[in-house]
């Protein structure tokens, strides 16, 4: 949000900063006349007729910038004049001029000379004790403090004490200028530097070596620039070089510092934000809070930094009576900036302090409704922030909303269309959070009813009528709130929606067919269900149209709605376990029955397929006779899906009982070939009985 506002501010300082000092750029330029008050504009079309109804104003206002072209003009003109007067002064006595600016600037250069080389010297000979070479940072301290901060802090006064001695002149003028700025950019950087070097420890030594490498250049050009343009606006050398010429030097320098500063701060944006957020181990974990507070502050820590350089240019480009009133304004602004990122990260705390994180657990719809709460405040922070920073400018949002027509036009627009998404948005997080929940199994509570394969099915298909509903509700509304006529779109839409209607009737027909089919729970995700129209497999999706099965050889069958007349589910409750089992009329009916409920009882004791019973074995007994046998028929109640295993396993124990039973014997529908021992055959054909051969 910070990082927006900061957006919003640059774009707003751009567009209107230059022509607000525009106005002040000469004194006693004669302002033009007032154009008499118009009457106040009809605004009709919304917020873009608002929009649109509004632009020439703004393209009148626009047309201040030309009194600043106005005003760079005169100044040209007076500072060419001011060079051709001080080019006549100076032909006079040039050889003075030149004199004396080459004495103070060798007293300057060889006073600095003679320092720096005794400070080497000094380093060199201390490096040499112990207890200098096991600190490292005393020693680069040291490194910028007597070679160059007290070079420059001797050098320049020792330069003014010499000056003394000479006669007022412009080489004197630009010798005590150009040494001021030397100075002011040694020690400018050798203290910077002073203070990078405390950092030098753990993981911010790469941080810090990246900046020692690549900042002292810029910071001594910054330093200099500055530090001359101060110089040159002084009132001493302004009598001296002429006031004009002086001011403009001053303001070329100025932008030419900022731009240097500017560009400086964006190549080190990383370094610095590694030494601000960078911190103990243990810090990190006793101090939670301010380490994110310090993460955050280091990704935004430039934003006011360029601010400033940008309101500095504007300022020095507005040539105007306003320059402490622009500057006080940046304070000001870098102020808000910094208040609105620290309560910006107070509410990230407070939404995501381990107290709201349970408070989410707990209850969903408390969660979403605080996470919709930090998402307001946000939004209201965002709008605070652009009225004060207006304001600090000398502009105001809300009176221009009250007092203009077009403000009024714009933010009725607005906060219609800002009321219309929180009410969509409201609403979509009531009936989400709902649904989830609904689809959510329980946790932690014993007995508690799971959601329904049902419930599963149709709630999803809900939630997306939902969603489409409330976007083309929301998009409709919106889009009469900005002018636009949504009646034709609303009859094109009735138009096409019943064309389409009556060329898909099959389409309508299977919509409306699955509806009901979902409704009445004839079928749900997970079942095995039979088809009228011959497919068979188990339920893997469904949509408002199709439905999609995959069979028992996993291939995979899309049936329309339509298309389904009969449905068999195979899944629902429970299901039966049939045994019909036929036994020839010399099985004992008695030992059959026993086997048979001897195999139940195998298949209960079974620890794999006992879950699948939901109660004892039924034997029916003789179901009926025919001439193959005797049939025996019994069943399992089971739950749905679960009769397969089971009738497998008990075929197979019934089979093997069946085998080792001597009295038991399962009926044949089929002729049968015997194939007898030739001992068996010789009885046969002496006229012997043969024996049955399958008991």
């Amino acid at each position: 949000m910070s990082r927006l506002s900061t957006v919003l501010l640059l774009f707003l300082l751009a567009m209107t900063g230059t022509s607000a000092y525009g106005t002040a750029a000469v004194p006693g330029t004669a302002k033009p006349d007032e154009p008499p008050a118009e009457p106040a504009p009809l605004v009709q079309g919304g917020l873009l007729g608002a929009i649109s109804s509004s632009i020439d104003d703004v393209q009148d206002k626009l047309d201040l910038n030309q009194s600043l072209v106005d005003a760079w003009r005169l100044r040209a003109d007076r500072a060419v004049d001011e060079v051709d007067r001080l080019v006549d002064q100076t032909s006079r006595s040039s050889w003075r001029v030149a004199g004396d600016f080459l004495l103070l600037s060798s007293v300057w250069i060889g006073a600095f000379a003679l320092i720096w080389s005794g400070a080497r010297l000094l380093l060199r000979h201390l490096g040499r004790r112990r207890w200098l070479r096991s600190r490292q940072r005393l020693r680069d301290l040291l490194g910028y403090l007597l070679p160059y901060t007290a070079a420059a802090l001797i050098c320049l006064p020792l330069t003014l004490y010499v000056s003394h001695f000479l006669q007022v002149s412009v080489g004197r003028a630009l010798a005590l200028c150009f040494a001021y700025a030397t100075s002011s950019g040694i020690f400018s950087t050798s203290v910077l530097l002073c203070v990078i070097v405390m950092f030098n420890a753990g993981h911010k030594r790469r941080a810090v070596a990246m900046i020692r490498r690549f900042s002292p250049r810029p910071l001594f050009m910054i330093g200099f620039l500055a530090a001359l343009s101060d110089a040159l606006t002084s009132p001493q050398i302004a009598r001296q070089l002429g006031g004009n010429i002086t001011s403009s030097i001053a303001v070329f320098t100025g932008l030419f510092a900022s731009v240097i500063f500017g560009w400086l701060v964006i190549r080190m944006r990383r370094p610095v934000a590694h030494l601000i957020r960078n911190r103990p181990l243990a810090q990190r974990l006793k101090q939670p809070a301010l380490q994110e507070s310090l993460r955050i502050f280091s990704g935004l820590w430039y934003w006011p930094i360029l601010l400033m350089v940008l309101v500095s240019a504007v300022s020095l480009i507005g040539v105007g009576e306003d320059n402490q009133k622009a500057l006080r304004c940046a304070l000001f602004t870098t102020i808000l900036l910094i208040a609105t990122v620290f309560l910006s990260t107070v509410f990230q705390h407070v939404f995501k302090s381990p107290k709201a994180e349970a408070i989410q657990r707990n209850s969903a719809y408390k969660g979403r409704l605080l996470s919709l709460l930090h998402a307001l405040l946000r939004i209201v922070m965002a709008v605070v922030f652009i009225e004060v920073l207006g304001r600090i400018w000398g502009i105001s949002l809300f009176e221009f909303a009250s007092r203009n027509a077009v403000g009024r036009a714009i933010s009725d627009s607005l906060s219609r269309i800002g009321l219309i998404f929180l009410m969509t948005w409201l609403t979509w997080v009531v009936l989400d959070t709902a649904i989830q929940e609904a689809l959510k199994p329980p946790l932690n509570k014993r007995g508690a009813r799971q959601p329904s394969t049902r419930v599963k099915t149709i709630l999803p298909l809900l939630r997306n009528a939902a969603k489409i509903i409330l976007v083309v509700i929301c998009a409709i509304t919106t889009m009469a709130n900005l002018g636009i006529n949504v009646a034709p779109l609303l009859a094109g839409a009735g138009v096409v929606g019943l064309a389409i209607g009556f060329g898909s009737q099959q389409l309508v027909q299977d919509v409306i067919t699955g509806l009901f089919i979902i409704i009445e729970d004839t079928l749900s995700i997970g079942d095995w269900v039979v088809l009228s129209s011959g497919h068979a497999g188990t339920v893997e999706g469904l949509t408002i149209r199709t439905l999609r099965l995959r069979d028992g050889k996993g291939f995979v069958h899309s049936v329309p709605f339509g298309q389904i007349k009969a449905v068999t589910n195979q899944s629902r409750q429970f299901a039966f376990a049939f045994f019909s089992v036929q036994f020839t009329y010399d099985t004992d009916v008695d030992q059959a029955i026993e086997l048979i409920r001897e195999a139940g009882r195998s298949i209960a004791e079974d620890p794999f397929l006992k879950f699948n019973l939901q109660g004892p074995l039924d034997v029916f007994g003789v179901d009926k006779m025919d001439l193959n046998g005797v049939v025996l028929t019994a069943q399992f109640r089971t739950v749905s899906g679960g009769q397969y295993a089971v009738s497998r396993a008990f075929n197979q124990l019934l089979k093997k009982l069946v085998d080792n039973h001597p009295a038991v014997h399962f009926a044949q529908t089929y002729p049968q070939q015997v194939v007898l021992p030739r001992r068996l055959l010789e009885e046969v054909k002496e006229g012997e009985e043969v024996p049955d051969q399958s008991k």
